[in-house]
């Protein structure tokens, strides 16, 4: 174990770590080294834990000409918090037969004390530190958070069914969440937080039965949440700037008016065309009435009128006679 963490250690990488072929842990996090990715420690056999977060390591890390490059029993990954930039070339640095498959043995082994049975490593999560004293050797941790690398998620990480923690957030990540990820049966911890990822959750997350931490808030998601019992646990927080996903705790509801609303044109074509109807039916039974009332109206004036003439004339002819009448 070779640990130099928390001190102000610059510049590159000692290429002499190459020749420590017994090395199994290699701490380099909290310092100031300014390097490409080490490549060349992936010839260590025993090589396990590399941790390089919060540096200023730089530039894309891409894939050796020399097969013996490939890191065979790498477990633990920390890439967290410096300038890597390209396409993280997962299939790459975790390509070994014990990353692929897992283990059913129950032994362990020591981070710090050497002794066979377990290891402890701390590891920081969203800026709290979490103490794990005995972790599993078959369990694979992975963390290239908050980098510049860009490309899409591969569908070969659903193979390294060993992983138990995954974060990729404050990335440029794009295209799809690989539904590969659901034969991550040992996985507890995800965070795709902070991408560019677009399309849907992939319904088979629900069947990861260990999954506690789950995170892909700040990308361009849509569609309805994985329903299984554990995301029924996860708060609103796990999904903020997805304006798209839908989900009962949500803003956006899964199956609301807004999501059927018809298209705008359609709904004013259809809108113009029942309103005509409408005004026509409207016009003509005002005339039927408009006419049966006219008729009933006409009839009673005239009627009346023949009555209130006859006594008119009546008053004129009793009135003229008084006028015509000599005085005494």
């Amino acid at each position: 174990m070779m640990d130099i963490s928390h001190n102000n250690f610059h510049g590159q990488l000692p290429r002499s770590l190459a020749n420590c072929s017994s090395l199994e842990s290699l701490v380099l996090s909290h310092n100031n080294f300014s390097d490409t990715f080490p490549d060349w420690l992936g010839a260590l056999p025993g090589l396990k834990i590399l941790t390089m977060d919060h540096n200023v390591f730089y530039g894309v890390i891409l894939k050796p000409d020399m097969k013996n490059l490939q890191f065979p029993m790498l477990r633990i990954l920390d890439l967290s918090y410096n300038n890597f930039s390209g396409q993280f070339p997962f299939e790459y640095i975790f390509s070994g037969n014990g990353t692929t498959s897992t283990t059913h043995d129950l032994e362990y082994y020591q981070f710090y004390s050497y002794s066979i049975g377990y290891y402890s490593i701390t590891i920081i999560c969203k800026g709290v530190e979490i103490y794990y004293p005995r972790v599993r050797e078959d369990l694979i941790l992975i963390d290239i958070s908050s980098n510049n690398f860009e490309g899409q998620i591969p569908e070969f990480i659903g193979k390294l069914q060993g992983i138990w923690s995954l974060n990729l957030s404050n990335n440029i990540l794009t295209g799809h969440i690989p539904s590969s990820l659901s034969n991550l049966s040992r996985l507890e911890s995800l965070d795709l937080s902070h991408n560019k990822l677009s399309g849907e959750i992939p319904q088979q997350l629900a069947q990861l039965d260990f999954l506690t931490k789950f995170n892909v808030s700040h990308n361009n998601l849509t569609g309805p949440v994985p329903r299984g019992t554990h995301f029924t646990t996860f708060d609103s927080t796990s999904y903020l700037g997805n304006k798209g996903l839908c989900r009962d705790l949500l803003p956006k509801k899964c199956g609301n008016s807004e999501g059927t609303q018809l298209p705008p044109s359609t709904s004013e074509d259809n809108d113009s065309g029942s309103g005509i109807e409408l005004d026509w039916k409207f016009v003509v039974a005002g005339l039927v009435s408009g006419l049966l009332v006219g008729v009933v109206l006409a009839d009673f004036v005239i009627t009346k009128w023949n009555v209130w003439f006859i006594k008119i004339v009546a008053v004129l002819i009793m009135f003229s006679k008084r006028i015509r009448k000599p005085r005494n």
